[in-house]
């Protein structure tokens, strides 16, 4: 099985117990992963931190970059990383990835894996969605990124947040193509 190299990006849209779940999932699947680099926003930093009350996403082993690091091998299309999961996806994030404008390192690192038409995996986290919202998660469908929604499944009966979170989670995980075990539909 070929390894593969992620980015994972996480803005401070609500939902920062989607991020940990991610991380904690990703975690276990380093037989998987080549390469895994992680870059967060200020907005998701204090998300994080006010949502789950702690800075534990500073306890991960995997790299961090600064959102200003243009330098971030995920930057590039030659460095050949094959999938940038955004979870959760803020509007103003999809909106600056949908309207082309690279001017940080999560929307030039969305910018390159579309050029590369290599995946992207926006989990986008806000309810109700207006019609700039609609019409910004379908430009960017157009341009094969892939819209998750962070609204959970209740079929495996979660009993614990992590659990209704790690519904999304294993969706998102399966649509980045790794071999891991979770909840399907119709089986024991």
């Amino acid at each position: 099985m070929n390894k593969r190299k992620i980015a994972i990006a996480i803005t401070g849209a609500s939902g920062s117990i989607y991020a940990k779940v991610l991380l904690d999932k990703l975690s276990t699947l380093n037989d998987q992963i080549a390469d895994l680099a992680i870059v967060m926003s200020d907005n998701a930093k204090d998300v994080w931190k006010h949502e789950l009350g702690n800075s534990s996403f500073n306890d991960y082993g995997f790299r961090f970059y600064d959102k200003r690091d243009f330098t971030a091998p995920f930057a590039s299309g030659s460095a050949g990383y094959d999938t940038l999961i955004v979870c959760p996806c803020s509007m103003g994030t999809l909106g600056r990835i949908a309207g082309g404008i690279s001017d940080e390192l999560i929307s030039r690192a969305a910018d390159v894996v579309l050029k590369e038409r290599r995946k992207l995996i926006l989990v986008v986290r806000e309810s109700p969605y207006n019609l700039i919202h609609i019409n910004n998660m379908k430009t960017l469908t157009e341009a094969g990124g892939i819209i998750c929604p962070a609204t959970p499944s209740f079929y495996s009966l979660p009993k614990t947040i992590e659990e209704v979170a790690a519904t999304v989670v294993n969706r998102v995980i399966d649509l980045a193509g790794f071999n891991h075990d979770s909840y399907r539909w119709g089986e024991q």
